[in-house]
């Protein structure tokens, strides 16, 4: 069997930026939260602000390490799989990539070890205005990020010509028709995964009776946060969804399962799509929703994939499927973050068992929902890779062979997965610790290793006895 370079070159770009976008939606709110907590601290002295701020800093630490080893290799890709790519681009990408190290990297790296070591070494002030500097840093570095990236999805302010994009106004082109929705989608986010996770977490030590005063806390801020940003991330994902329908009514089609333009299209709650006939099979939907969502009108007329040439359409399937799941884990962030404001009017947040078990295994889904928004976004413009204007066979290295792609495919599996399962191992050890040693010189690193098992991994079902935990008095009082 002949290896196709072009779709191992895929599997692979699409298997790193996977692993590696988990990593900066979290840092990206968890930084907002430390700088937040550090400003607490310095304006209450309280030491509970500075004990949770101190804890998770050290998460911050490993997870941001975590995404600088897995992203610093998407770069060289360019040119080892893409180049024609790479070589087009570089007139907009090399700059665009350059600001990013210039006015991110250079930030974070001059303050991130005040942040982390420079702890009752520096005055208050410093270290709190370290926290904000990296925060920001966060927010630099994803500005250009996905800048470039929408630019890659609603090009603008260059011409190409002779197979290079020359670039005739940088203003249109960083901020090009997709780019401020897709930023404020993606900043949203970014603090809901760090709201998960940190109340996922809280939720945990509340169950297991530790340091119930920090806990609640931060169990509080982060509901607080939540029952703003879920809703407002799906007002921002309509305004998203409708710009995309102006600049990209085939990704739209594909989200919504439509193979006809026409009016009147339900919003299809399940079908499989059978792209190979140009139809679905097992339909069930709420009729002439579809419309009202896209054209804010019952009979607006949608997009079909029948407009585009089959050799144009993006894989229905998956885009079908990866919106469904994306939009279903939102309404449940939804659900929870209302549920929270339920419980906490009746004075149940910290009793209700249930609650706190469902937020631990919310925790994750913030990260399920990224992954399948990136997959929408991605696959979606398939099979171009600037859309309308360069597609991906077009901008895959000539001489690159499927063997090997292949090879450096197995090795990046490899190699991704001795990373994660390191940085997970240690993320659990700063987990097991806890906020008890949070604000101890002592490195966790130095510690003598303690054997994880099952009850100390927050993902895990409790299994202490239940009626034992239901008479906890850390659990049980106050709310």
């Amino acid at each position: 069997m002949e290896l196709d370079p072009l779709i191992l070159s895929r599997i692979q770009f699409a298997f790193v930026v996977s692993f590696h976008a988990i990593f900066p939606v979290f840092t990206i709110g968890l930084a907002s939260y430390i700088a937040v907590l550090e400003g607490l601290a310095f304006k209450t002295r309280n030491p509970v602000w500075t004990k949770l701020s101190s804890f998770w800093t050290k998460v911050f630490a490993v997870v941001f390490g975590m995404g600088v080893v897995s992203g610093i290799v998407m770069s060289f890709q360019f040119g080892t799989n893409w180049s024609n790519f790479a070589q087009a681009s570089a007139n907009f990408l090399g700059p665009m990539l350059s600001y990013e190290v210039i006015t991110a990297f250079f930030l974070e790296a001059a303050f991130l070890g005040v942040l982390l070591f420079g702890r009752n070494k520096v005055p208050a002030g410093v270290h709190l205005f370290a926290a904000i500097m990296v925060a920001t840093g966060t927010f630099i570095s994803s500005f250009w990020i996905l800048s470039a990236n929408s630019w890659m999805q609603t090009p603008a302010g260059v011409e190409f010509r002779d197979g290079v994009f020359h670039v005739v106004s940088w203003s249109e082109a960083i901020f090009n028709p997709s780019f401020p929705y897709r930023f404020l989608h993606m900043v949203l986010a970014s603090f809901l995964t760090g709201g998960f996770v940190v109340a996922g977490v809280s939720a945990w030590y509340l169950l297991r009776g530790r340091e119930v005063e920090a806990n609640r806390k931060a169990l509080s801020m982060c509901l607080w946060l939540l029952l703003i940003i879920a809703p407002a991330q799906a007002v921002v994902g309509d305004f998203h969804g409708l710009n995309t329908l102006e600049h990209q009514p085939a990704k739209v089609a594909a989200m919504e399962g439509n193979w006809e333009t026409s009016g009147n299209v339900p919003l299809l709650l399940f079908a499989i799509p059978d792209q190979e006939n140009q139809t679905n099979l097992f339909e069930i939907g709420i009729p002439n929703l579809a419309s009202l969502i896209l054209t804010h009108d019952v009979n607006g007329e949608v997009p079909g994939l029948n407009e585009v040439a089959v050799e144009e359409q993006p894989p229905v399937a998956l885009v079908f499927w990866s919106f469904r799941i994306m939009v279903g884990l939102g309404l449940l962030m939804i659900l929870f973050a209302v549920a929270g404001l339920v419980l906490r009017a009746g004075g149940r947040l910290y009793k209700a068992r249930w609650y706190l078990q469902g937020l631990r295994f919310m925790s994750v889904a913030p990260f399920i929902a990224v992954l399948t928004g990136w997959f929408v976004t991605e696959t979606g413009r398939a099979p171009w890779l600037v859309y309308g204007m360069m597609t991906q066979a077009e901008a895959v290295t000539p001489s690159l062979t499927g063997g090997m792609a292949l090879f450096t495919l197995i090795g990046y599996i490899v190699v991704y997965s001795l990373v994660f399962s390191a940085g997970v191992y240690y993320l659990m050890r700063v987990l097991f610790v806890g906020l008890e040693d949070a604000d101890d010189e002592e490195h966790v690193s130095d510690r003598p290793a303690r054997p994880l098992s099952a009850a100390h991994v927050p993902f895990e079902i409790e299994s202490e006895n239940q009626d034992a935990q239901q008479t906890n008095p850390a659990i049980k009082g106050g709310h």
